[in-house]
């Protein structure tokens, strides 16, 4: 069977919600990230349907044994977070997979050329080749970077199938570009924006995400 990217964006009323409060240009930072953070909670809860490993056992109740699943604590989980506004997902994405590793990746874009590079890399040599990976970024936008971190993660032995991200906002650039190189990635969006300007932003978007979230 042929693979293909596949792109979700959960019908959830509160990813609805918390995906117009991040929108408004009136917000203040403070609750940019409150918004962010539950974006992430709430898309990671759907991109961890049929992902995460489980394994099946008994457990004892009050009254008889029974049939149970539970997450399969041998299989590695890890949370990549695009620095840096890949952190104000982060909280959120870790409130369910509190047992993931953290292996946090620095890019930052040329505003002239919107060509990324990397300024701190933490991820290991190898991976182990069953690690599910979470990428968290708010924005898809031109693809640099999500192709950047896709590059370092599959020379470390990630296998894209196994691979969730999880964004915001995605725009058609940085989807084709997945889509082409990377066809068993599974991409978790709020929503999907048809524009990005000769500056590299999607419109309508949510304008700087990292500056809206630290306050800068």
């Amino acid at each position: 069977m042929t693979l293909q990217l596949r792109v979700y964006v959960p019908p959830h009323p509160l990813i609805k919600h918390w995906l117009a409060v991040a929108r408004d240009v009136a917000t203040p930072s403070v609750l940019f990230r409150t918004a962010i953070t539950e974006l992430g909670r709430w898309l990671t809860y759907e991109a961890a349907r049929e992902w995460l490993p489980t394994l099946e056992t008994k457990v004892q109740s009050p009254l008889d044994y029974c049939s149970a699943t539970l997450i399969d604590p041998q299989v590695p989980v890890a949370v990549v977070p695009i620095l840096r506004a890949g952190l104000g997902l982060l909280e959120g994405a870790q409130s369910l997979l509190p047992l993931a590793s953290i292996y946090h990746l620095g890019l930052v874009r040329n505003e002239e050329t919107l060509e990324p590079t990397c300024y701190l890399n933490k991820l290991p040599e190898k991976f182990d080749p069953q690690t599910r990976v979470l990428i968290t970024d708010p924005m898809l936008a031109t693809g640099g970077s999500i192709m950047l971190a896709m590059k370092e993660l599959t020379q470390r032995g990630i296998d894209p199938a196994l691979t969730r991200i999880v964004c915001v906002v995605a725009a058609p650039p940085a989807l084709q570009k997945l889509s082409a190189a990377y066809p068993g990635l599974n991409v978790y969006t709020a929503t999907i924006d048809e524009i990005v300007n000769d500056k590299g932003y999607i419109v309508p978007g949510l304008g700087d995400a990292g500056d809206r979230i630290f306050g800068t």
